[in-house]
């Protein structure tokens, strides 16, 4: 299994067990990795979701590597300083975009 299916089902878990941190978004994020197949982090409250697979449009897409995404999941890679790098190329909603580390660290700090 590939390290960032292994991280969206981790986060696919989170958001079944806990969807708390989502509470109110309406948002579809899509994660073009490379080397890997796309990603979807679906966020509707409590029917939250993470797979692999672009059955939703998306508001916001995000193009980085794989080892720069668990970086960003694992809160240790700020995400603006990705993009203004040029680690993370953000395409649609750069607002949802700066929401994301905020779930995604939330979603850390509740697994520890």
């Amino acid at each position: 299994m590939s390290e960032a299916k292994e991280i969206f089902e981790e986060i696919n878990t989170a958001l079944g067990e806990n969807p708390s941190h989502v509470e109110g978004f309406n948002a579809v994020y899509q994660f073009e990795l490379e080397g890997e197949e796309p990603y979807q982090l679906v966020l509707r409250g409590e029917n939250s979701y993470a797979k692999q697979g672009t059955d939703e449009e998306a508001d916001c897409t995000l193009k980085m590597n794989t080892e720069d995404f668990k970086a960003l999941s694992e809160g240790n890679l700020n995400g603006t300083q990705a993009f203004m790098s040029g680690r993370l190329k953000i395409k649609g909603n750069m607002g949802l975009a700066l929401k994301l580390q905020n779930i995604l660290s939330s979603y850390k700090a509740a697994s520890k």
